[in-house]
């Protein structure tokens, strides 16, 4: 009963099996100049897209590439899959999720046909970034990353 009332830890984990990448390598000015703020990003090697951190789903793109979350404390996270990917109108993607949806961390929110969509031309670069309510510098560096793994 006391763990009903226990406060989740925030925490921010990696939203697909890859490797981690800084903003700044991700081939797209407007994420690598962080226009849209500051993250990370991952080349994903698995296929499960999961929650980066726990909130409410504020948007479901019904193409799959990109959702948006905001935690109760006001801040706000996109994942978007793919770059282009928008290009597909949702082909390659199966969302598990819907918008108003609360999700947790580490919670699977798309699958992803990764062969389907390089096969099409698209690169799978995952980026997560935060346009507002967080504003810490994310120096994650380079490694390989499993989905759902603690990154913050």
């Amino acid at each position: 009963m006391l763990n009903f009332f226990k406060k989740e830890e925030f925490k921010i984990v990696a939203p697909v099996t890859g490797q981690l990448i800084p903003l700044s390598e991700v081939e797209d000015k407007v994420f690598s100049t962080k226009m849209m703020g500051d993250g990370f990003a991952v080349e994903p090697s698995g296929n499960t897209i999961v929650a980066p951190l726990s909130g409410t789903l504020e948007s479901v793109f019904p193409t799959g590439h990109a959702v948006g979350i905001k935690t109760k404390d006001g801040i706000e996270c996109i994942v978007h899959i793919g770059l282009d990917t928008v290009e597909l109108n949702g082909q390659g993607f199966n969302v598990k999720v819907k918008q108003g949806q609360k999700i947790k961390a580490g919670e699977a929110m798309i699958e992803i046909d990764n062969d389907f969509i390089k096969s099409k031309g698209y690169k799978l670069t995952t980026m997560v970034v935060f346009p507002a309510g967080y504003d810490h510098v994310f120096e994650l560096g380079t490694k390989q990353v499993q989905v759902g793994e603690k990154l913050v």
